[in-house]
Order: structure tokens, then C-alpha cells, then sequence
């Protein structure tokens, strides 16, 4: 899992660090939520109900569906 050095709200995942959740290990503990599963749905992109914070399937990635 990667986050862009831009802004701590952008998460860029590969196929191993599916599924996605929030909040996520880079998170720290003082801003945690209840963790929630996000959908990548058939863009590839999601944003968490909670803090807003949008992840995103890395150009590339491979997802394989349950």
C-alpha cells in the first residue's frame, strides 16, 4: 500500500493489499473510524464513508473477485 506524498487522503493499492479497508496500517490511531470494507466497484476507485479518504486500484493491478 502505497499513499501519495501530495495528500494523505489518496491510497494507491496493488492486488495483495485487497481487500481494501479503512482505516488503513499507515493511518494513525487518533484519527481511527470503525474499519470498513471499501468497494473498488468497476472503476477501481472507492472513498470511505467516514474520512473521505479515496483508494484506488494501481494501474496494472490484478483483482480477483470471491
Amino acid at each position: 500500500m502505497s499513499q501519495s506524498h501530495q495528500q494523505m487522503s489518496y491510497v494507491e493499492l496493488d492486488g495483495p493489499d485487497l481487500p481494501a479497508f479503512c482505516p488503513n496500517p499507515s493511518m494513525p490511531i487518533w484519527s481511527s473510524h470503525p474499519r470498513v470494507f471499501i468497494d473498488l466497484g468497476n472503476k477501481g476507485e472507492g472513498k470511505c464513508p467516514y474520512c473521505g479518504t479515496v483508494y484506488r486500484l494501481k494501474p496494472g493491478a490484478v483483482h480477483h473477485g470471491h
